[in-house]
């Protein structure tokens, strides 16, 4: 049951880094990040092939959530939160 909840929150993330991308009060370098963390997700070219035992898909799992601290670290708070209730909406 907690595999359903997990794949609800990171497609309600992917929602709200979408929706950061786009918001008017959004840093620029935050823009370039989101579009750079939802353009990686998505491309099928990966820093390290996932045919490469454990590196291949350790590369998604650390870069990732690395990238999604960063951009909610330079998105100001206000921004943060009315995207991510945009999202849970949504």
């Amino acid at each position: 049951m907690a595999r359903p909840r997990i794949i609800a929150r990171l497609a309600r993330e992917a929602r709200a880094i979408a929706l950061v991308a786009r918001h008017p009060r959004t840093p620029r370098s935050a823009k370039w990040l989101a579009g750079a963390l939802l353009a990686y997700a998505v491309s099928p070219i990966d820093l390290i092939p996932d045919f490469i035992p454990v590196l291949g898909q350790l590369d998604d799992v650390v870069l990732l959530p690395l990238g999604a601290w960063l951009l909610w670290r330079l998105v100001p708070a206000d921004v943060r939160r009315e995207c991510r209730e945009a999202a849970s909406a949504a």
